[in-house]
């Protein structure tokens, strides 16, 4: 008669095998999505977009307006010595905030259009975390690429400017403005971000920033009196841009840190109606 040896197998850690990933293990995830072609196709092509036009355009329209500095009007030629730098940064600042809202948008439909949403929110059933993560992850990059912009923009278009007035960042608020462009990118991409999590379809979502970021300011200062005037003052995008100029005229109601805070508590409560949408309705 033999003798049977029964090998103990240990138990199995089920609260090992359901781990929930971790913050920072969102971070690394979100990361390696944005920068794969497989995930959005058009992303180092949007940032790129981004860049030329940033460049590019304060290239171009600087040096018309430096070329034609004798037969613009008196008032535009009052702007531009009131406000360079704001000047400067605004030739291409808003051309190339568009290719951040299409990105941000495209960043999250995709998800849903590609059906990679399902995995990504069954690894992580905390859905919220999930968002601000991938939020968090693009507002990063859009900051540095849109620096990558905004320095190479204004040294440009100091150096043309300079024949009727010299600007340099040592001047009051002007390193405040070339860092601030970067900022309203990088919170606008967040807010494009809340926008794709909310309406999932990419060619509405594109259409709804767009026209948000276009559409309602102009419309607002048709509005009639000081009701207009403040509706217009505390829009997101309208407030945002403040922090990308220097001065401030008695017609503008708020600061640039002032319109920069109203630009992120408009993209935080977006992102919170995001998040319990996300979490209410169906991959």
């Amino acid at each position: 008669m033999t003798a049977t040896t029964v090998a103990l197998v240990p138990p199995v850690d089920l609260g090992a095998l359901s781990h929930t990933p971790g913050f920072p293990d969102l971070l690394r995830s979100e990361w390696t999505k944005l920068r794969s072609v497989r995930s959005v196709r058009s992303t180092r092509w949007a940032f790129g977009f981004l860049v030329a036009l940033g460049v590019g355009f304060t290239t171009l329209l600087t040096w018309v307006t430096s070329a034609q500095w004798d037969t613009l009007p008196a008032l535009q030629q009052q702007a531009v010595l009131a406000d360079p730098a704001g000047q400067i940064l605004g030739s291409g600042f808003q051309f190339s905030q568009l290719a951040i809202c299409v990105l941000g948008a495209l960043v999250m439909t995709s998800e849903y259009s590609s059906g990679t949403i399902a995995p990504s929110l069954l690894a992580v059933p905390r859905r919220t975390p999930m968002l601000l993560a991938k939020a968090a992850v693009f507002a990063v990059v859009a900051f540095v690429v849109a620096e990558a912009a905004a320095f190479p923009a204004f040294f440009i278009g100091a150096a043309m400017f300079r024949s009727h007035i010299d600007v340099s960042l040592g001047d009051p608020d002007v390193l405040r403005a070339v860092i601030g462009s970067g900022l309203y990118i990088s919170v606008l991409g967040a807010f494009a971000i809340a926008v794709g999590a909310l309406i999932r379809h990419t060619a509405a979502a594109i259409t709804g920033i767009i026209g948000f970021v276009l559409v309602l300011s102009p419309l607002a200062l048709l509005l009639p009196g000081s009701v207009g005037a403040h509706i217009h003052a505390y829009l997101p995008t309208e407030a945002g841009q403040r922090i990308a100029m220097t001065t401030q005229s008695t017609e503008q109601l708020l600061s640039p840190w002032q319109g920069f805070a109203v630009f992120c508590a408009w993209t935080l409560a977006l992102m919170v109606v995001a998040a319990f949408q996300l979490r209410r309705r169906d991959a």
